[in-house]
């Protein structure tokens, strides 16, 4: 009962949440303009695939998060049960090598059939015609998008194209150590009321400072702490974060009041506004403290490590991460509320879903799993699994229930998802190639101490800002 209250809420919650993503139909004159060929080729294309010989067509599906591979091969095999003419093999590679492999597919002709795309990527593969418009086989099939959690099939729209079908959503929580909060003699109960400010941090600093010991066993509020020699840090931040810092600072400078854009597809940039720069500024000063390691350290270890092997006492992460530190971690594992900002509690919300690549030869068996891969048949084996949480109502509830079931609290994720006020889109915007090779050097040099956040992110925004006007 109290399950299917929650998936209630959320479900208007995501209806409110996301009203701003109208903006990806708004261009309606532009849309009237697009070619109607697009549509008739893929069908045609569709079709003739259909015609093949009769043997089993094999098709590539890539994927970046080994964590989900084990759910979605499940949902292969489930697929091609259903589809014997059809075999999905699916691919793995880490974040940075996935891209870099979709984008020389790309140029070689040899991109994967199937791909997980991100909002921040499909934008520049839909200008470039990359990626099939699917529209027309939506409405051909007569898929009903409307059993998605409200509002997240329209992030993949835009001036009347569809270029995915949602597969989950996300927010970001707080991670944490159990076992160094019952040490350091803090009560888990702290994450439902802690607060922060760019100023002093508020009692999340001094929960940070509390769980950060030196080789003396000082912790950082004493004044004998030397943060010289750490041995255990209280925060291992996510990194630099780049464009987005999903993981890393946007919920700390969206809670000061920070927003990126005026919503989906608009093009201005906020990275200027002070509220950021201050946000930063406190971000680089816990290292500075010795609460926090070095970028350098973050970025050859791994923060999800850092943690895993515990160095520090806790972190900031996605839902995607919790089978990762659950399943990796020698000690109890806890995950709690955001701080509360200036300007509230806020995470990042975001979204995947898949694409097919425009080469594709076969692209109506692609569709095929496409649809497949983002219905409730496959959305209840992934939250069977409890990977992430699906774009379904139903496989959130399977994931909820296999977290609950290993006694494993991640309320944490839902209950900022349930907040009407307590998260924001991650940025959509075209340019984003262009906005990351902006912005990446900008945030490396901030977190690196090398150049003053103010000064840097005015510099930066007008570069991005510029990209609008080419």
């Amino acid at each position: 009962m109290k399950k299917n209250l929650l998936l209630t809420i959320l479900l208007l919650l995501f209806a409110m949440l996301i009203v701003a993503c109208g903006g990806s139909d708004s261009d309606t004159e532009e849309a009237a303009e697009t070619d109607s060929a697009t549509g008739s080729d893929t069908a045609s294309d569709a079709g003739s695939s259909e015609e093949a010989s009769g043997e089993a067509v094999t098709i590539r599906y890539a994927l970046w998060d080994s964590a989900q591979q084990p759910a979605y091969e499940q949902c292969a095999t489930a697929f091609t049960a259903a589809n014997p003419a059809i075999i999905v093999l699916v691919e793995q590679a880490g974040w940075d090598d996935y891209w870099n492999t979709i984008q020389t597919g790309f140029v070689s002709g040899d991109a994967p059939d199937v791909f997980t795309d991100h909002l921040a990527k499909f934008p520049e593969f839909a200008v470039k015609e990359q990626i099939v418009d699917i529209q027309p086989l939506v409405e051909r099939d007569g898929v009903d998008t409307g059993m998605y959690i409200e509002g997240l099939a329209d992030l993949w729209v835009r001036q009347g194209k569809r270029y995915g079908l949602p597969k989950d959503w996300d927010t970001i929580a707080v991670v944490y150590n159990a076992d160094m909060f019952a040490a350091a003699g803090i009560d888990p109960a702290i994450t439902d009321t802690w607060t922060w400010n760019p100023q002093d941090g508020g009692t999340f600093e001094e929960v940070v400072a509390q769980l950060t010991l030196d080789a003396n066993g000082n912790n950082g509020l004493s004044p004998d702490f030397d943060k010289e020699n750490v041995v255990q840090y209280g925060f291992i931040h996510q990194g630099a974060g780049g464009f987005s810092g999903q993981t890393q600072w946007s919920h700390f400078a969206a809670s000061n009041g920070f927003i990126f854009t005026d919503g989906p597809w608009t093009t201005h940039y906020y990275y200027d506004d002070p509220k950021l720069a201050e946000t930063l500024d406190w971000y680089v000063g816990l290292i500075e403290k010795g609460f926090a390691p070095p970028l350098a350290d973050v970025t050859s270890l791994g923060s999800q490590q850092l943690v895993i092997s515990g160095v520090g006492a806790m972190t900031t992460d996605g839902s995607w991460q919790i089978g990762n530190y659950v399943d990796n971690s020698s000690f109890e594992v806890g995950f709690g509320l955001l701080p509360i900002g200036p300007d509230g509690r806020k995470s990042m919300f975001n979204g995947l879903a898949d694409s097919i690549y425009i080469g594709s030869e076969h692209v109506e068996e692609a569709w095929q799993w496409v649809k497949f891969a983002a219905s409730p048949e496959c959305a209840n084996i992934v939250g069977d699994t409890g990977v992430v949480f699906p774009a379904i109502p139903s496989g959130v509830e399977r994931t909820l229930a296999v977290r609950e079931a290993a006694g494993v609290d991640v309320s944490a994720f839902t209950e900022e998802a349930l907040d009407p006020n307590g998260t924001f889109l991650f940025p959509i915007t075209d340019n984003g190639a262009e906005i990351s090779a902006i912005m990446d050097p900008t945030m490396d040099s901030i977190v690196l101490g090398e150049a003053d956040a103010a000064t840097a992110l005015q510099e930066a925004n007008e570069q991005v800002n510029a990209l609008f006007d080419e």
